[in-house]
């Protein structure tokens, strides 16, 4: 049976968060579509806010705190992500962008990741397009093609075909998809094999 563990990253500050609840939402329906494949599924859920302090010392420090330490290893150990940020002046948020400024540059290449983001209003849904999917993109992680953005009215709308439920499962099949793809074909850590000196003094690498 193929197991699969999904990090859940949550950038949301309140509690309960909008954030948090459509990072559940979407692990959860990814999960239904992995479990109907026969994969065994484990999400691993990662709130941002519970490293706010850790994160800004990071950044000042160059060092991360051991609890930042031991969920960033949980992200970037992970099968694939699901990354949920609230839009805040039509982007992500900063607690959002330092968790993943302060990743190694390579420790997400490959990585499938299925985006989504919570507004107030419609108007920040591009937010996705233009901010979040780039950021993706320039770490060369693998974003599904549909992300999934929440404003305050679409919780609870139904309408056919475009509701927040909608998009969701639309969103997750694509995840999935991609995950099933990728489950068994990461790379390996360099690290785990590493490579002797001499072997690299006479150019065998492989």
């Amino acid at each position: 049976m193929t197991r699969v563990r999904i990090a859940v990253v949550s950038a949301g500050l309140s509690q309960p968060s909008s954030t948090r609840l459509l990072a559940e939402r979407l692990a959860a329906a990814t999960e239904t579509e992995l479990t109907a494949a026969g994969a065994e599924v484990e999400l691993d859920f990662v709130d941002l806010r519970d490293h706010a302090r850790a994160l800004a010392d990071n950044l000042l420090t160059g060092f991360p705190a051991p609890s930042l330490r031991e969920a960033i290893e949980r992200v970037v150990t992970a099968d694939g992500i699901v990354a949920v940020t609230p839009i805040f002046s039509a982007s992500y948020s900063g607690l959002f962008k330092t968790f993943f400024d302060v990743l190694e540059p390579d420790s997400l290449i490959g990585m499938p990741v299925l985006a989504g983001a919570t507004g107030g209003t419609e108007r920040h849904s591009l937010a996705l397009e233009h901010a979040v999917r780039p950021l993706f993109a320039y770490l060369r992680a693998i974003v599904a093609p549909t992300s999934v953005y929440a404003a305050s009215a679409d919780w609870g709308a139904t309408w056919a075909g475009h509701g927040l439920d909608d998009r969701i499962r639309r969103a997750a099949e694509e995840f999935a998809g991609l995950l099933l793809g990728r489950s068994a074909a990461r790379p390996a850590d360099p690290f785990t094999t590493p490579t002797s000196f001499e072997d690299l003094l006479a150019g065998n690498t492989n």
